[in-house]
């Protein structure tokens, strides 16, 4: 303490000295000092340091100032209140100095100290403000020296912009002090009054606020002059943008003032009128509403409104050369001058207005083709640059408004004029408007044509086509040297690559000539960012002009050469960019792979580049996928040359820890195995290195077989299989490493999918292979050795009396019918009969779960059921006391059937109907008859002849009490109708009007099983009669309500043309289930305790999950604001509907920011009493893990909230982050759950997805 105390006291002196380099290299030393958290100063030291830095704010040398009041930041830090407050006053006093220079760097100096008070409202910020306002207002109302006004305004803005809340008693005086400035003579005085009541108002009380807005209006009604009018109208417009949602009620009273003022002849008034428009409707969404048209009325005339010009003469004069262009807009540059001309900054205002209103108003889109379009189409000729940029924008947010509804909704293109339908229909007008503009000399013009033509492509791809020869010309203008930047290079480059990759082949043929040449130009160019971006254009040339996919007579060996020259100059070099690197090395693949058969010569050139890159860490990922493309090529190009280096190569890659790069590299060795294999043993590769390659492979295999990543496994076993394809051999040597790590996958509970499909395929391949030791019955063996011998093996759960875990029996059993059912004529049948004999005798659960099952797996293939024992056996094992072996029993019945439905099917029927203890697990076989039946049209005929028999049976069932037999019975159903929707849906419909509650719940679910997301045949009659399903939603009984909505739910997700048109009918049914229900709660008592039963609670939870699931499908049907109250009220139910809200309130603070920063501050209330509430002390353990599962959601709800632009402005908002920062825990889970958010994008980035 005392060497730091000696140490400032001796900076102090030298602060005295007459040199100013003394002084200033003692404040600079200060100021490292003061930066160091480590530093404590005594209250003396403390005195003399603010003293000093006082003093030097009064320096001649200006340098010795500016770093004062440096200082001054983290001295406020440092330094207890009272000296703070010294150095406040004393910086207030300097203010209103006679020395401009003193009253300069004193306000620099406030702002300094302003901006390092801690955020949190601490008592010392709040000392701090209340001594500065009081000294700022009285500053502001004298008004006698400008400048320190000006000062004064500026430092009150950012005190209301950082502490508004702590300075509530001061805002009248603030606002009092304000108000007069708005008339001020200077306009730099009326600007800053607006900024700071821009700040006022989002932290003032309501009554000041209509005190404000009366103000302004009465002044505007008064329209004593322009100058002040405008004034008024830019301040309303700045309160609106800072504090919409308070603007909102008084629209009415503000908006026909404003439409009033756009009709007078002044361009300045008419562009704050339009600025103001666009605020309205970024901020007050839901009271505009009614404006909105009106808006786009006045924004289309004045987007056009250009008195000093005429287009006309523009349009007569299209013919004339460029440098005749050039002479004239000299000429007329002598004659006339629009320095004065302020109509451009309407323009702009009105394309903004436009854009703003486009932007938000998804529901409008349609009104939006047919009258805004084609007027901003018509502007696209705009002379003036920044307004035509702004035109563009506008027309670049229309179309992307228009992609979610391409993307969502297929059906849509069906249904006549869709959006979609009418910007078809205007694309030649775009094409028009937009190609005369490729050639201008203005680059941002021609940067801005291309970012609509693509975003153009991407809501439609091969919307184009037709114009290719339009456009061309513009495209090769733009890559030559004398008209274009390096930016409008890279920018016509990635348009040309957009349009290349969504348009046919065939209708870049004609225009291939002139195309190629400035590609490979750009290639060669020395700026690596333009030659990254034409190698891109190359790669999608190449499948251009020689697709492989299509047959095509188009001649592109004139183009090969130049096209593979350049880019091998690219492949060779070492010392460029590595994004060139990379594309060069997946260009040169695309053209080997598509015109390899023109280049055999070049090969032996280019090939060995491969194996050196392949060997480089930084760039053999990239050359395993274009290998693997080069090896993939029907062109059969000859890659014997580099194979013997290559695959130990590549097979060294499978020990790395890099996931993406062992992926590419299975995927390839799979590729050159299957497509190389046979070449390997020709007359250049003999037999001993051709059993070295595939020994350096097999031996990395093993340990990328296992359940910690089924994809790798997934790839391993293919090629596996492609290797015991090529070279049975090879087998011999993987019963030591390979085959126990198949047959512990084989165990997991996680096998399931393509990883069990590709080990299916690879057990055949084995078979085939006839190994000694590796045959059809040792691997029969090796699989069931954990079921018949368990001991050995301890796979099976604790809990359980089964052997393995259940999901690992279904793996097992499927893997051994698929061998069996190889084998059926010859050794299969006996294994059959074990299993037979094995189900009936055995005493173990596991065994005769296993054998049901795989009998189930067999049976669905082959009929195995000669003599009937079998279905003895099976009907037998429903009276099993393992239910685990129960439901195998039914899964094998339901399988068997399949194999001979003559002979099962109508005994199932009859089963159920005469054996009602079996009836659910029976039920469950006809479910597995039905599923199966379901998959062509060939075995839909099988099972044709019996639906009308099933339909009564299931009917029969439909009323039974248990709902899980009633839910087996809804899935039949819905599977059947699939069946025979003609026919069944209607009779369904039919049952709608049952007097049993329990059949309508039946038939509600019914239906939810025949949506599905793949287009099917009964969408169509779906579409028709979904209405009167989904009218259950106002059922008097509560389950029927509670079905429906699942069922409309399941239509919302998996397909929303179903529903669109129908919401305005369901939204209020829908959103009247989210209340809670006094009636539905009632109390049950279990023992000395009373326990609290929420009968209401599933159906709140099924009306929240579809209200999650419109987000997505269907939001440009909703009302916000209506959605968000019903929102609001699910933030205070219950735990599993709180939880839903977060999710919701997550989603929608991306989707529509504006509308849920208009309703933060009620949002938050039960934000901040979920993340404040304390679980009582003696709760049990779920109870806190349940709190702190709710305290992390609603933190993430928090921070998509304060992820919304403007967020941060809100007193409460504020408030509550304050309140996170000063509670230790609190602070903690926000910090985990900010940076989970921030990784969370990268994080799918990274994901490999080829």
């Amino acid at each position: 303490m005392a060497s730091v105390s000696y140490h400032i006291a001796n900076l102090l002196e030298k602060m005295t000295s007459s040199d100013k380099d003394f002084r200033f290299m003692a404040t600079n030393d200060l100021m490292a000092e003061l930066q160091k958290d480590s530093i404590k100063l005594d209250d003396e030291s403390e005195r003399k340091v603010v003293k000093m830095l006082l003093k030097l704010l009064e320096d001649k040398n200006g340098e010795v100032q500016n770093l004062a009041v440096k200082c001054l930041g983290p001295l406020v830090n440092k330094v207890k209140e009272f000296q703070v407050e010294t150095i406040v006053d004393t910086l207030c006093t300097n203010m209103i100095s006679d020395k401009e220079q003193l009253r300069d760097i004193s306000s620099i100096g406030l702002k300094t100290v302003i901006s390092e008070l801690p955020p949190a409202p601490t008592l010392l910020a709040t000392s701090i403000c209340k001594k500065i306002t009081g000294r700022l207002t009285a500053a502001i109302a004298k008004q006698e020296d400008v400048s320190v006004q000006l000062e004064a305004l500026d430092i009150l803005g950012d005190l209301l912009s950082r502490f508004g809340g702590l300075l509530i008693n001061f805002h009248p005086s603030i606002q009092h002090a304000l108000l007069p400035q708005l008339s001020s003579a200077r306009l730099a005085v009326r600007k800053r009054s607006i900024i700071a009541l821009g700040y006022l108002v989002m932290s003032c009380n309501n009554s000041l606020f209509i005190d404000l807005i009366e103000f302004l209006l009465t002044e505007l009604s008064k329209n004593s002059s322009t100058s002040t009018t405008r004034t008024y109208i830019q301040c309303i417009g700045a309160i609106s943008r800072q504090a919409g949602h308070r603007v909102g009620e008084h629209l009415d009273k503000i908006i026909p003032l404003i439409v009033k003022f756009c009709r007078i002849e002044d361009d300045e008034l008419r562009e704050y009128c339009i600025q103001a428009f666009e605020s309205f409707v970024r901020r007050c969404p839901k009271e505009i509403s009614g404006y909105i048209n009106s808006i786009v009325d006045i924004c289309l005339e004045y987007i056009c409104y250009d008195p000093n010009y005429n287009y006309d003469e523009e349009d007569d004069d299209e013919g004339m050369e460029a440098n005749g262009d050039d002479d004239d807009e000299g000429e007329s540059d002598d004659e006339y001058s629009d320095d004065d001309d302020m109509s451009w900054k309407v323009r702009r205002a009105s394309a903004k207005c436009l854009d703003a209103i486009i932007s938000t108003r998804h529901e409008m889109l349609m009104d939006f083709y047919r009258t805004v379009s084609p007027a901003i189409i018509a502007r696209f000729k705009e002379r003036e640059e920044n307004v035509k940029a702004d035109i563009f924008h506008a027309y670049i947010s229309l179309l992307r408004q228009t992609r979610p509804t391409v993307s969502a909704d297929p059906d849509a293109m069906e249904q006549g004029e869709g959006p979609v339908n009418l910007l078809q229909v205007q694309i030649p007008s775009i094409v028009r408007a937009v190609h005369k503009q490729l050639r201008e000399k203005s680059i941002k013009t021609r940067q801005g044509c291309f970012s609509l033509l693509t975003e153009l492509i991407q809501v439609l791809p091969g919307a184009l086509a037709d114009h290719i020869s339009v456009l061309i010309p513009g495209i090769i203008f733009s890559l030559g040297d004398k008209n274009s930047s390096s930016n409008m290079k890279i920018d016509t480059l990635a348009f040309l690559n957009c349009l290349l990759s969504n348009h046919q082949p065939f209708v870049f043929h004609p225009h291939v000539p002139i195309i190629v040449k400035p590609i490979v130009s750009a290639v060669g160019d020395q700026f690596y960012k333009i030659t990254s971006e034409a190698l891109l254009v190359t790669q999608q040339l190449v499948k251009v002009i020689r697709p492989l996919d299509v047959v095509c007579s188009f001649d592109f060996t004139p183009y090969v050469q130049a096209l593979y020259q350049s880019t091998l100059f690219r492949l060779r070099a070492a010392d460029i960019d590595q994004e060139v690197k990379e594309r060069a090395i997946a260009c040169m693949g695309q053209i080997i792979s598509n015109l390899g058969d023109s280049l055999q010569s070049e090969l032996s050139t280019c090939l060995p580049i491969f194996l050196e890159r392949l060997r480089n860490e930084i760039t053999r990922l990239t050359t395993v996928k274009s290998l693997t493309l080069i090896a993939a090529s029907p062109l059969k190009i000859d890659l014997r040359p580099v194979l013997g280096e290559a695959i130990p190569i590549l097979a060294s890659f499978l020990r790395k820890n890099h996931r993406a790069l062992k992926l590419s590299t299975l995927t390839c060795l799979d590729v050159l195995v299957r497509n190389y294999g046979a070449s390997l043993t020709g007359a250049m590769m003999t037999d001993i290195v051709k059993e070295a390659m595939i020994s350096d492979i097999m031996k990395e295999l093993p340990p990328l077989i296992n359940e910690t990543d089924l994809h790798i496994s997934q790839l391993t076993m293919n090629l596996l299989t492609s290797l015991s394809q090529i070279d049975r051999a090879s087998m011999n040597h993987i019963q030591t490493g390979i085959l126990p790590q198949i047959m512990e996958l084989i165990r997991s509970p996680l096998l399931q999918g393509g990883a069990l499909n590709s080990m299916l395929e690879f057990f055949q391949a084995l078979v085939a292979t006839a190994t000694p030791r590796l045959g059809f019955k040792e691997l029969l063996e090796m699989m069931t050795k954990p079921i018949y011998e368990p001991q050995q093996f301890s796979s099976s759960p604790s809990h359980s009396s089964l052997a393995l875990h259940k999901q690992a029996f279904y793996s097992i059993s499927r893997c051994f019918a698929v061998l069996t059912v190889g084998q059926i004529s010859g050794a299969g049948q006996a294994i059959v009969e074990k299993l037979i004999y094995d189900v009936k005798k055995s005493g173990q659960d596991s065994i005769k779960l296993f054998g049901l099952l795989t009998l189930g797996e067999i049976g669905k293939k082959v009929d195995i059921d000669s003599s009937g024992e079998l279905l003895k056996v099976i009907v037998g094992s429903f009276s099993s006391h393992n239910e685990e072996v129960k439901s195998a029993a039914s899964y094998a019945l339901g399988n068997v059937s399949v194999g001979n439905l003559p002979k099962y099917l109508p005994f199932v029927l009859n089963e159920i109907e005469t054996q009602p203890k079996r009836q659910y697990l029976l039920l469950h076989s006809l479910k597995e008859i039905i599923s199966c039946e379901s998959v062509s049209a060939s075995t839909i005929s099988h099972i044709q002849p019996y639906i009308e028999n099933i339909w009564t049976i299931l009917f029969h069932h439909a009323e039974c009490a248990e709902e899980g037999t009633r839910n087996v019975v809804a899935e039949c159903l819905g599977k059947l109708t699939l069946l025979a929707p003609i026919e069944l849906l209607p009779k369904l419909k039919e049952n709608l009007s049952s007097p049993s509650a329990l059949t309508r719940s039946t038939v509600v679910t019914a239906v939810k099983f025949t949506i599905s997301d793949q287009p099917q045949a009964i969408d169509s009659l779906l579409r028709g009669s979904i209405g009167d399903f989904l009218h259950t939603i106002q059922d008097p009984d509560l389950n029927v309500r509670r079905v429906a909505l699942v069922a409309f739910n399941s239509a919302a997700h998996n397909k929303p043309s179903l529903i669109r048109d129908l919401l305005n009918k369901i939204l209020p049914h829908l959103y009247e289930e989210t209340k809670v229900r006094k009636e539905l709660i009632r109390e049950v008592e279990m023992g000395p305790f009373k326990h609290t039963v929420d009968d209401g609670l599933d159906i709140r939870k099924a009306a929240f999950e579809c209200m999650y699931t419109l987000l997505d499908s269907c939001l440009d049907r909703i009302d916000i604001f209506d959605f968000l109250n019903h929102v609001e009220d699910g933030l205070k139910d219950h735990y599993d509907i709180k939880m839903l809200t977060y999710l919701m309130l997550v989603r929608l603070s991306h989707l529509c920011p504006s509308a849920v920063l208009q309703r933060v501050d009620r949002l938050l209330d039960p934000l901040r009493s979920t993340c404040t509430t304390k679980v009582k002390a003696n709760s049990v353990k779920q109870e806190f893990e349940k709190q702190e599962e709710l305290k992390r959601s609603a933190m993430r709800a928090v921070a998509s909230l304060l992820a919304i632009p403007d967020a941060d402005k809100s007193p409460l908002m504020n408030e509550f982050m304050s309140q996170i920062k000063s509670n230790v825990e609190l602070s903690a889970l926000f910090e985990s759950i900010q940076k989970d958010v921030a990784s969370t994008p990268s994080e799918t980035s990274l994901m490999d997805t080829h």
